[in-house]
């Protein structure tokens, strides 16, 4: 029998002691009271046939009163205090009726609480694509926010039935292994993007942080795959854009872009432009 934030509430140990958890507070875990006693066992057994009745009472008054929502659990206080109902809807609902009639049916406290599809999943359990039972039912507590950019950088292919979980929403997995797809795009150049190496340009196609690699398409149109060390070797750079204040014949700001080699001198072209900009820039100051 432990202390929760409930009150007393029956609890199975599920593994031997641990000396220290990692990440967790040992202060704000629940005490322990005491060995559940034969009474205590007959009565979480009533109150677990109590949780049943009231599920289905309650779907039948759902379907009664028409309301667009999905009961998912029910939840009954060790001392019957509290009954708390979980459920699903596509938006607010009005239960207040709902909630009369289950306080009528049972005396006791009514919360009715409304989930999403992950909590669900969580609360119903299920098998995942991996063929093992889902992580939000075995082990997580708290969900990690999933975004598409993940599935996009770990070069996944962005079909809604590979990357979703039962819930219908992005697979918490996809989140595990962020931190390290993350340490390698920092050190990965922008793909898509056309450098300047020792052998000459090169732009960048794909990126594979297993291999630490990137595939690279030179100048002669090959398709050749390089270690992050050996691209570092390669002394790649990026064509510099420097932006100065310039105005136009009609006095207006604008932006003056010059590109500048790796040597760093301007192509006659660029130059010359760069140089009727700050003429005409001069004449506007001037006037």
């Amino acid at each position: 029998m432990v202390d929760a934030e409930q009150g007393l509430t029956f609890v199975q140990v599920a593994s031997g002691p641990i000396s220290a958890l990692s990440g967790v507070d040992e202060q704000t875990l629940p005490a322990i009271l005491r060995q559940a006693s034969p009474e205590d066992m007959e009565k979480n057994l009533e109150n677990a046939n109590l949780a049943r009745d009231a599920d289905a009472f309650c779907r039948c008054c759902i379907q009664e009163r028409r309301l667009d929502m999905k009961l998912v659990d029910v939840e009954v206080f060790f001392d019957r205090s509290k009954f708390v109902f979980y459920f699903t809807a596509p938006a607010r609902i009005d239960f207040r009726d709902l909630v009369k009639d289950l306080v009528r049916e049972y005396h006791a406290r009514v919360e009715l609480r409304q989930i999403g599809v992950r909590h669900e999943t969580q609360i119903v359990g299920a098998v995942g694509n991996c063929g093992m039972v889902c992580c939000c039912r075995r082990y997580l507590r708290k969900f990690a926010p999933v975004t598409i950019r993940m599935a996009k950088e770990q070069n996944l292919f962005l079909n809604p039935a590979k990357i979703s979980g039962i819930c219908g929403r992005l697979l918490c997995c996809l989140a595990y292994e962020q931190d390290h797809y993350d340490r390698f795009h920092r050190q990965c150049p922008r793909l898509g993007r056309k450098y300047q190496t020792s052998r000459g340009s090169m732009r960048v196609v794909r990126a594979n942080m297993f291999r630490n690699s990137l595939s690279v398409l030179t100048e002669n149109n090959e398709d050749v795959e390089l270690t992050l060390e050996e691209w570092k070797e390669l002394d790649p750079r990026r064509p510099e854009r420097e932006y100065d204040s310039a105005c136009d014949d009609d006095g207006q700001q604008m932006p003056a872009t010059r590109c500048v080699e790796a040597s760093g001198t301007l192509p006659a072209a660029a130059a010359e432009i760069f140089r009727k900009r700050r003429r005409r820039a001069t004449r506007h100051e001037n006037a």
